[in-house]
């Protein structure tokens, strides 16, 4: 699978060139190694993510469905009939075949056929609980493992890759072209082994010749307590098999956190929403509380104001570092919402106005602006009320 190179800047696949680099200069502050010396890794990744997706034909091999940092593609020898003789370029070579590799005979030698390979990308549903305490998922992925026949080397039992004939084992051809400087050499990679210097005769059966196969297996990965919507967890080795049974890239599991019916998160916050009677906000009382550490009671204080926030230390989400560590815990925060009854029957309207008449409470009265020096009106007429 290739890699999200948007999800990786979290950009959409309509970003602008602009929000591509707001993105990314963005997510450099926060992983460049001198900052945080143990998110190297993602600095590179988000980097090479960058690298791509500025370059308009690099963007336009992504949009495509391609990798253009992936190297190398089906290894068979020899370019036969039925192949694609164009699979095992990657995007360089493709240039240099249209615009020659180098001048004046100068050449780079054969590549490898052993490659390393790609990152893979899985997204991952946790609900807010899961996402608190952490937890153990079995998950399923399909990637590029190594050819268990081959080994990885490409080739029928009994048999090795050959020089190539084309190029000499050079892995690349020259041509001479005239022009009115005089006579230009360019070189390109050999069409025959593909840059290579050697062909596989007898490729494969299982493989190709590319040294990999597709597999769906199963890996067990742990998620930490704490972490949050578009978190990665890395899982060093566990991606795509490189061509020629190169060293496998890595596996990111990204998190995607489902909505929770009660609690809304703020990183480390949790902040929810009670509703209590205007009779328990103006007598008090004690009140059960279903947190993500089980059932607590909550003391509701008599008199207690419309929009009245309860603090309750430690019952929030884990605090995630950036080392996988966790460093204490955020709060819950009760916003407390006084429910006002808008249907009384006569007894209780009989009631509610003999607590008026006791409290003297028949005629509804202006609050006092306090000392601040005039009141709203005033200040209105001033125009400081504007600023």
């Amino acid at each position: 699978m290739a890699r999200d190179y948007y999800g990786t800047l979290g950009v959409g696949k309509n970003a602008t060139p602009e929000e591509i680099k707001r993105a990314y200069r963005k997510l450099a502050r926060q992983l460049h190694p001198d900052v945080n010396p143990d998110a190297e890794a993602e600095f590179k990744e988000v980097t090479a993510a960058y690298e791509v997706l500025s370059d308009p034909k690099k963007r336009q091999v992504v949009d495509l469905g391609g990798d253009p940092l992936e190297s190398g593609g089906r290894g068979g020898g020899g370019g036969g009939m039925g192949g694609d003789p164009f699979s095992g370029f990657g995007l360089g070579d493709i240039m240099d075949a249209f615009f020659g590799a180098n001048s004046a005979g100068g050449g780079r030698g054969p590549r490898s056929r052993t490659q390393p390979g790609s990152d893979a990308l899985i997204r991952l549903d946790m609900t807010l609980e899961e996402c608190a305490a952490g937890t153990n998922r079995e998950l399923t992925v399909d990637t590029a493992v190594l050819c268990d026949r081959c080994h990885g080397g490409g080739c029928a039992d009994g048999t090795s890759p050959i020089k190539c004939d084309t190029c000499g084992g050079r892995g690349e051809v020259q041509s001479v072209q005239r022009s009115f400087l005089g006579q230009v050499v360019t070189a390109r990679p050999c069409p025959v082994c593909r840059g290579f210097g050697e062909v596989i005769p007898d490729p494969c059966g299982q493989c190709g010749g590319d040294g990999r196969v597709r597999s769906r297996r199963t890996i067990n990965v742990q998620i930490p307590p704490g972490v949050a919507e578009g978190m990665r967890v890395r899982l060093a080795g566990q991606g795509e098999v490189g061509s020629g049974g190169g060293p496998a890239g890595d596996l990111y599991v990204e998190i995607e956190e489902q909505q929770h019916d009660v609690f809304e998160r703020d990183g480390s916050e949790l902040h929810c929403v009670v509703r209590i009677p205007m009779t328990a906000a103006a007598l008090g009382a004690v009140l059960p509380l279903s947190t993500l550490d089980g059932e607590e009671e909550l003391d509701i204080e008599p008199g207690t104001q419309p929009n009245t926030e309860l603090l309750l230390t430690g019952r929030g989400m884990p605090r995630l570092r950036s080392n996988g560590r966790v460093d204490g815990r955020g709060d819950l925060h009760v916003h407390l919402e006084v429910v006002v009854p808008t249907k009384l029957d006569a007894r209780q309207t009989e009631l509610l106005r003999e607590l008026a008449t006791e409290r003297g409470e028949e005629e509804p009265t202006l609050a006092h602006n306090g000392k601040s020096g005039g009141g709203l009106f005033s200040r209105l007429r001033s125009g400081r009320g504007n600023r």
